[in-house]
């Protein structure tokens, strides 16, 4: 550590801060709990031994830290007959870190002392929410899906393999894990928020992650609870709606002429996706579906799995065919890549349409192409993952979305005004 060259005034204000934060909640508590022993003002002098012992060398931190570790063992040892927990001296011992933290880091200080505030003070709120909120079914779904994400994920090698570089597990399994989340997410939401707001919310946001997990995601929740049918519907199409906004932010990188010129299509597409999400929560509203119990499954891995493999599937065509026919066909495995990845093959329209290898009518039509491919891939995804009832509403959705698109691209130049 480098030697002050004078006094750290922002990193000793922020340890106060944090000393004072945490001292304020325990003191409010004190009256209440005779196990509390630290409150406002150990806490507060606490934080500035941390600072301050820091400023003087780490020598001086570590003994500081063991002394007041050895104070909170003795308050553990004095109360332990009226609570047998430990974080209130857990806390002391923070609020002592918290304090050196400043001194590297004032604004992770602040943000830490906020963490534990909010821990200290949702106590009531997690017990509720450990004992009696969350099954041991949703605790082990979590785990494994944490450990899919945290664990299996890092291990996968995240380059090219196979055939021409077909396929990328780490890619794959990222599908994977997006379909495990998003059907959590749509669990999550549905207990709390209830069938029908909790569907809108996370179709909406799961459609900004992967629109076609989504697909997958709300089609296993239609097939385990067929009263959800077209809320699950609904759903997918703002979940689709939320992926077509997206165009906007590419092609302003990309190419921000060719958004212009297909403004109209891309706004008749989501008026299209709008209106379905609408019918199919009206639709919905009238449903007599009660939210998932505590015992129910949060995702199926194995249709998880199964809707990667398909993308892999995909995907490994895709480099084969632009392998097969060459540079020249960039244009035909940008629908390829559409069938797993619209936003990919949007990207790759824009960059065609900005280097002039294409013009402004065929960059058009690619776009509704896209959007044509993309809605037969999620079609395909709907029946696999929610049945026929389910595929066949969501296909009628994007095949309106796509005639909407195909409509406004041949009768463009008719409309006063038009851009194309």
């Amino acid at each position: 550590m480098p030697e002050p060259h004078g006094l750290p005034i922002l990193s000793l204000t922020t340890a106060l801060g944090a000393g004072l934060l945490i001292g304020l909640l325990y003191e409010r508590r004190k009256q209440d709990d005779p196990a509390i022993a630290a409150g406002l003002r150990t806490h507060t002098l606490a934080a500035l031994a941390g600072a301050v012992a820091l400023w003087l060398g780490l020598p001086a931190f570590l003994a500081v830290l063991v002394l007041i570790g050895g104070f909170a063992a003795l308050s553990y040892l004095r109360t332990s007959q009226v609570d047998a927990g430990t974080t209130a001296e857990l806390a002391l011992l923070c609020s002592v870190l918290l304090g050196g933290v400043a001194m590297r880091s004032p604004g992770l200080a602040g943000a830490l002392a906020v963490v534990v505030a909010i821990l200290i003070q949702a106590k009531s709120k997690l017990h509720r929410f450990s004992r009696e909120l969350v099954s041991d079914r949703e605790i082990a779904d979590g785990l494994t899906l944490l450990a899919f994400a945290l664990i299996v994920l890092p291990l996968l090698p995240d380059e090219p393999i196979g055939p021409y570089g077909a396929i990328n597990l780490s890619t794959v399994w990222k599908l994977v894990v997006l379909v495990m989340a998003i059907g959590a997410l749509g669990h999550v939401a549905l207990r709390v928020i209830g069938s029908r707001w909790g569907l809108v919310v996370s179709g909406f946001f799961s459609g900004y992650v992967s629109s076609t997990a989504a697909t997958a995601g709300f089609g296993q929740s239609a097939k385990a609870q067929p009263a959800l049918l077209n809320a699950a519907v609904g759903a997918t199409m703002l979940a689709n709606l939320a992926s077509l906004s997206l165009f906007v932010p590419i092609l302003l990188a990309v190419a921000p002429a060719l958004l212009r010129e297909i403004a109209l299509e891309l706004a008749a597409a989501a008026a299209m996706l709008l209106a379905g999400a609408t019918l199919g929560f009206h639709r919905g509203e009238q449903a007599d579906a009660p939210p998932p119990n505590s015992d129910a499954r949060m995702f199926r891995i194995g249709q998880a799995v199964g809707f990667a493999a398909l993308i892999a599937g995909v995907m490994f065509a895709s480099q084969l065919a632009a392998h097969w026919l060459g540079p020249s066909a960039a244009l035909a495995t940008a629908f390829l890549t559409a069938l797993a990845e619209l936003q990919a093959a949007t990207a790759t329209v824009a960059t065609l349409f900005r280097d002039g290898t294409i013009d402004a009518e065929a960059a058009r039509w690619a776009v509704v192409g896209l959007l044509a491919a993309s809605a037969l891939a999620k079609s395909v995804v709907a029946f696999a993952s929610g049945g026929r009832a389910f595929g066949l509403r969501v296909a009628i959705g994007l095949l309106a979305m796509t005639a909407a698109a195909v409509v406004v691209s041949m009768f463009g130049n008719a409309f006063p005004g038009s851009t194309a």
